[in-house]
């Protein structure tokens, strides 16, 4: 018994591992998906950006972020910030409860710090091409050590909206929501790169430098989100969570396929011609859209809501542009919009989901992370400054905030007089 107990332990802790570096391997996808979709005079801050922030979140989350999201004690609201963590950690081999065994702290830390670095992920590419890289960072302390984890604890922490019956499977709301309303706070206060909105109401179409990379950056997040998705069952064996497992692929993967297809079909039809960029943001909205709920759906369900998901995201950025919101990577229309359809949608196939919980449990998240971002972001802003000055954001923030060219054979070497 206890050799099995053990064999057990060791193999929903090794898939938990794996499936949390599966997760880690979507920040390389974001990456690769904002270097593509920004001009090449923007392309090595925002590789610095999303490499630093990764460092970041695991250092603050491990700091800070994890006592606060799994405290100890809390009232349901307000959590008694646990920092043992910190320290040491439990390695100790986990009880057997009710439900299963339990994963040591180790495992669970690993697992829920690479989600932390996904939602700081999205508001890089939303505040690209005009942001000072320090106070981007600045900002990126601030959100994974205090704003992302404690509307974590509400919902996985054990909180008021784990209590009333909130859903939110694997992070529409906790994770993509969170950090797109972080974003949309940030873009509010920074204003719109310069010429993509002219003084007669014009939009301007400022396209991006490396849509192959773009692409690969896709197709990286697409295998990434199985990790995602499928680690968030947090156990494979036993033939409930085999099978919960399966199905958890089977409807991520679906979901990206139809939001992938209605996303080009909606650009087709809107703008005649078959836009690459609103497929690729229509695979992400897919998987975004059933984050919230993969497991209860059919696979043709997954992949009707992955589909609205693929159209919603194309209206979402048309609206945003005509509301002069600039967003470069159209992080908030895929994260944000998308995200509320995810949360909202669950009830649709999961009988223990309500409507009311799930849109307060949106309207939680969503006025938690914005109101807090927007305190910081103005704080920043007042402080060391937001955005970059107008010739360096001409000549590209690659050189001014990195001193350095990613493409210097095809852009020219531009140094600042």
């Amino acid at each position: 018994m206890e050799a099995t107990i053990q064999l057990t332990y060791a193999l929903d802790t090794f898939y938990f591992l794996v499936t949390g570096a599966l997760v880690m391997w979507m920040a390389a996808g974001f990456a690769m998906l904002e270097a593509g979709l920004v001009r090449a005079k923007n392309t090595a801050e925002i590789l610095t950006k999303n490499f630093a922030l990764f460092a970041i979140a695991c250092i603050m989350y491990m700091l800070v972020g994890y006592g606060i999201m799994y405290p100890s004690e809390g009232n349901g609201l307000i959590p008694v910030v646990d920092l043992g963590f910190m320290f040491g950690g439990d390695h100790a081999l986990a009880d057997v409860a009710a439900g299963g065994i339990n994963h040591a702290k180790m495992s669970d830390f690993f697992f829920q710090v690479v989600f932390v670095a996904t939602a700081m992920s999205i508001v890089s590419g939303a505040v690209a091409e005009r942001m000072k890289l320090w106070s981007f960072l600045l900002f990126a302390v601030v959100l994974t050590a205090f704003i992302y984890p404690v509307q974590g604890y509400w919902k996985w922490g054990g909180g008021w909206l784990q209590e009333l019956g909130f859903n939110d499977f694997a992070g529409s709301g906790v994770v993509h929501l969170c950090g797109a309303s972080a974003a949309l706070a940030g873009v509010l206060l920074l204003g719109a790169r310069r010429g993509k909105y002219g003084k007669d109401g014009s939009i301007n179409a400022i396209p991006g430098a490396n849509l192959p990379l773009a692409t690969l950056g896709t197709f990286v997040l697409w295998l990434g989100w199985f990790g995602f998705n499928g680690g968030s069952q947090l156990a494979l064996t036993g033939f409930e969570n085999t099978n919960a497992v399966a199905a958890v692929f089977v409807n991520t993967n679906m979901a990206a396929a139809g939001g992938t297809l209605l996303g080009l079909v909606t650009a087709r039809l809107l703008f005649g011609k078959a836009d690459l960029t609103m497929a690729l943001n229509g695979a992400l909205a897919g998987l975004v859209a059933i984050t919230a709920e993969p497991l209860t759906p059919s696979p043709l369900l997954a992949t009707a809501i992955g589909g609205i998901g693929g159209i919603l995201v194309v209206f979402a950025i048309v609206a945003l542009d005509k509301l002069r919101i600039d967003d470069p990577v159209g992080a908030i229309s895929v994260h944000g919009v998308v995200g509320m359809w995810g949360l909202m949608a669950v009830p649709l196939t999961n009988d223990e989901a309500s409507f009311a919980a799930q849109a307060i449990g949106l309207g939680a998240i969503l006025g938690w992370v914005f109101t807090t971002s927007l305190i910081a972001w103005l704080i920043i802003r007042l402080t060391l400054g937001l955005r970059v000055t107008e010739d360096e954001e001409y000549a590209g923030v690659d050189l001014a905030e990195c001193g350095l060219e990613a493409y210097p054979e095809f852009v020219g070497s531009r140094r600042p007089t």
